[in-house]
């Protein structure tokens, strides 16, 4: 028997996500900008091709990543996405030895049982179907443990499970459907026939002794088929589509294509890759500390796929990225929020923010309004030169003791050094990205940019860890920018600073934009071991907890953000240290406003250590220009 009527929904179902991943795969590929497009190309027949292949073998079907953070739910998608790659190979093998003809079409791998009944009664062919066997005895206590995940998310580590539409509950009940109708066909079968293996051979022999097993088999086949089609059917509509998307993904990433600033092909392809697993959602500091439930990424991604209205969602975010950090699939969910903001916010301009203060500054007219402002009014800055220039930031000038330290710390180097917004200079521009306006914030970077350039400086140094990243990525400088935190560790390296160790227990808070969006957490470990004990907190590095007071967040009641700080500060001194240091202005005032530990930058403990430390004695050849202090902003 080659063909039976019950095959045909499984075929069309093949046929049409076949065809549908094809043209919606050449669709986004036409779509990319042109040097996407070549670097697709180049990536598909060069090195890249090798590291994709590795990443979904790692990471599609084995879960690397889940299973190292979550041992339970990385098993569970393991078992299914695996054992069913498993299943569908070993089948096809099956299917090719011991079929009739080589080269079959798909069906016959997939219902070979019922095409070949007598086949497991040779040693060779048991053997092979024991394999089988245990195949799908792996995929089915995956399948056990994702029926319970949905009801009982705790059983798998899982606080919280995602919400699904009811087109995403019949897909999902047509998955669940498919490897136990395929466990019952197969069983009755085997119990017919007197074939199988320890799971559907002992199965279908106790059905048989009180069923008639071959007249029963043939419905059940049909649900096998049923299943795979009508999941295969719904595939493209609900948020499993992540399944073939994926792959996608992972080729086009691994050839070096990025999220941009602007929708487009890529980031179309991450946002249908997402597969609403539900990790964003533990890890989510609105959630554990804030009881907002509703803004997760998981929901973000699944608001633009169905065109949903979704500016809370949007902007009620702490931009803290540990949902890009977790993310199994690897989306970069932050850049996709904002893609969202500027959509949202293109057309407003805020004229009492950043043109007032350029006015208000160099005393220039306001320009004249008549559809948009013109941006033409700003004159070339002027700039003392130095070899060192510090940028304080806006949140560093409203955290005075940090700015200080600095400037202590900086004198102390003997470098040639200016204080470049020491009278309250330009924003960097990072909060007018965040909320959308970039046209606004590239005025801004234009200005500070020639400030910077006529200074001659060969480094830049901020506080700030949003103006770090900021200077680092938006702006186009020929000068090396450091983080307070890595200029400290040069100046000890190089012996430039001289400090006394204080005999001091001290906890460390990565800041979010230092840490996972900068990658720096080294240095400012370093820094602290230097000069104090520094203590593990269990929220190091990777895994830290953000202050609450984000910027990037401006939806967030006060008593919110108050909330999240106390919950953070409690974790970070549950060892009750001297003092709890951070390396961020903001942090710093957000986390000293809910605690009675003391709260410093990483600058003013330095500063401290310091205080007392004999004078370092410089080497004149090094240090022969004279120590300058002046503003160059405020020329």
């Amino acid at each position: 028997m080659n063909f039976d009527p019950f095959i045909i929904p499984f075929n069309i179902g093949l046929y049409f996500i076949l065809i549908y991943a094809v043209v919606r795969s050449v669709i986004w590929f036409r779509e990319l900008s042109r040097p996407d497009k070549l670097r697709l190309q180049r990536g598909f027949f060069g090195k890249a091709f090798g590291q994709s292949l590795k990443e979904i073998f790692l990471e599609s079907l084995i879960h690397r990543k889940i299973l190292k953070s979550n041992p339970r739910l990385g098993y569970m998608h393991m078992s299914l996405a695996f054992g069913w790659f498993l299943l569908i190979l070993f089948g096809t093998i099956e299917a090719d030895i011991f079929g009739e003809r080589h080269l079959n079409p798909p069906y016959k791998a997939i219902f070979f049982k019922f095409f070949s009944p007598d086949h497991g009664k040779t040693f060779f062919e048991a053997s092979y179907a024991f394999l089988m066997d245990l195949i799908l005895a792996f995929i089915l206590s995956g399948l056990v443990l994702a029926v319970t995940k949905r009801f009982f998310s705790r059983v798998v580590g899982m606080k919280k499970t995602t919400k699904l539409k009811p087109l995403d509950k019949v897909a999902l009940t047509s998955l669940w459907l498919i490897f136990p109708s395929r466990l019952i066909a197969e069983s009755l079968t085997s119990g017919a026939y007197g074939t199988g293996s320890f799971l559907t051979g002992n199965l279908g022999a106790a059905l048989a002794s009180f069923l008639p097993a071959n007249e029963l088999a043939y419905p059940f086949w049909w649900l096998y088929s049923l299943s795979l089609g009508t999941f295969f059917v719904l595939l493209p509509l609900t948020r499993y589509l992540h399944i073939p998307t994926e792959l996608f993904l992972i080729f086009m990433r691994n050839s070096g294509i990025r999220t941009g600033d602007k929708p487009g092909s890529f980031s179309e392809v991450e946002v249908h890759s997402c597969s609403s697993c539900g990790m964003c959602i533990d890890v989510c500091q609105l959630g554990f500390s804030a009881g907002i439930h509703t803004i997760q990424a998981t929901y973000l991604m699944k608001g633009i796929r169905n065109s949903d209205y979704i500016h809370d969602i949007a902007h009620n975010c702490l931009m803290c990225g540990r949902c890009d950090q977790i993310c199994p699939v690897g989306i970069e969910i932050s850049p996709i929020r904002m893609i969202v903001r500027r959509i949202e916010e293109n057309d407003r301009v805020y004229e009492n923010s950043w043109n007032g203060y350029f006015r208000n500054r160099l005393n220039v007219p306001a320009p004249k309004q008549d559809n948009k402002p013109s941006y033409d009014f700003l004159p070339a800055p002027v700039s003392k030169k130095a070899d060192v220039l510090y940028f304080a930031g806006c949140m560093t000038h409203l955290t005075p003791s940090i700015k200080k330290a600095m400037v202590k710390i900086l004198d102390a180097s003997g470098l040639n050094w200016s204080f470049i917004d020491e009278d309250g200079g330009a924003c960097c521009g990072r909060p007018l990205m965040l909320a959308g306006n970039d046209r606004e914030a590239r005025e801004l970077i234009n200005f500070n940019s020639q400030l910077i350039w006529k200074s001659g400086a060969h480094t830049l140094v901020t506080s700030c860890p949003i103006c770090y990243k900021v200077f680092r990525e938006s702006y186009y400088l020929d000068v090396e920018v450091l983080h307070h935190s890595q200029f400290i560790k040069n100046l000890i390296d190089e012996g430039l600073v001289n400090m006394n160790f204080l005999q001091k227990r001290v906890t460390y808070h990565t800041p979010c934009e230092l840490g996972r969006r900068s990658g720096v957490y080294e240095e400012p470990k370093e820094v602290i071991r230097h000069v104090a004990t520094l203590e593990p907190t269990g929220y190091d590095d990777e895994n830290s907890l953000c202050c609450g007071g984000s910027l990037g967040n401006i939806m967030l009641s006060h008593d919110k953000r108050r909330g999240i700080a106390e919950d953070v500060t409690a974790r970070l001194t549950a060892n009750d240290p001297d003092s709890l240091i951070t390396a961020c202005p903001l942090c710093k005032k957000t986390l000293a406003q809910a605690t009675s530990t003391r709260v410093v930058d990483i600058a003013e403990l330095v500063a401290e250590a310091i205080a007392d430390a004999p004078a370092l004695k410089k080497n004149p050849s090094r240090h022969k220009k004279k120590v300058v202090r002046e503003s160059a902003a405020s020329l």
